[in-house]
């Protein structure tokens, strides 16, 4: 039995193509009773520009990346880090229960502490990343004397122990570390590619460290300011710090030069 077309009745003559339409007419036919959709031209010299901004609103949002980072810290060291520990002291304790007779099961399970804890360091780590703990709990001056332990250049910290807020503070420390990480990669190139002292019989001076100071100054328009002071440093090194502090309407001085000199960051603070 053959199947009708619904517009074709029985013993009626075939419909010829022209009368069946062509197939892009037959595509673009509008089904009775759905409405026709239009979309109206927009002509962009009349379009509407969203607005910048303003200088507030953008250092709100840069304080609320700040926090939220550090909410993500605290997730991470509260959260995850604190289950892996456990988990890996129930391994110790389940060990202490396993028969001297099983030394295979006492090396695998001590195997498997040894993987907790490289992961609870790589957690660490990556945490330290996202916003030290340390400067969280203590403060800038802390959280720095803390990071120098895996900096090779020689530092000298005088830090107060005011509060500045999650913000400024985050800022400020990743500003220093991205400059000191600088200067220590300088220092480890190879002597050929620094370039050649002017005296070759003139002795290079002893290295002298960085010195950091932290202090609070005031500014009539932001009030209160971080201010954090690089003392012999490369004045190079200064252009990576104003990235990280711009955002939050910081700014950056340079003294000295070319060469060694001194950085200062300003930071808008609370």
């Amino acid at each position: 039995m053959m199947m009708l077309e619904p517009a074709q009745c029985a013993g009626d003559a075939p419909r010829t193509a022209p009368e069946q339409g062509t197939p892009e007419e037959s595509s673009s036919a509008v089904t009775p009773g759905t409405p026709r959709t239009t979309h109206p031209t927009i002509d962009p010299e009349h379009a509407t520009r969203l607005p910048a901004p303003a200088r507030d609103a953008r250092r709100r949002s840069e304080r609320e990346q700040w926090l939220r980072r550090r909410r993500l810290e605290r997730q991470l060291h509260d959260g995850a880090a604190l289950r892996i520990s456990a988990l890996t002291l129930q391994l110790g304790l389940f060990r202490h229960r396993v028969p001297d007779a099983e030394p295979d099961l006492h090396a695998s399970i001590e195997s498997l502490q040894d993987e907790l804890h490289a992961v609870l360091q790589e957690l660490r780590d990556v945490a330290s990343k996202i916003y030290p703990p340390l400067l969280d709990e203590a403060g800038l001056g802390p959280a720095l004397r803390e990071a120098a332990d895996g900096i090779e250049t020689p530092l000298r910290i005088d830090a107060s122990a005011d509060r500045f807020g999650p913000a400024a503070e985050g800022a400020a420390y990743f500003a220093v570390i991205e400059c000191l990480a600088a200067i220590d990669a300088a220092a480890r190139e190879p002597a050929a590619q620094k370039p050649a002292a002017r005296e070759p019989a003139a002795r290079e001076p002893a290295t002298r460290p960085v010195e950091v100071l932290v202090r609070r100054d005031t500014d009539e328009q932001d009030g209160g300011v971080l201010a954090v002071e690089l003392t012999g440093v490369d004045v190079r090194h200064a252009e990576p710090m104003l990235d990280q502090v711009r955002r939050l309407g910081g700014t950056i001085d340079v003294a000295g030069g070319p060469g060694t000199g001194t950085i200062t960051a300003r930071i808008p603070c609370e």
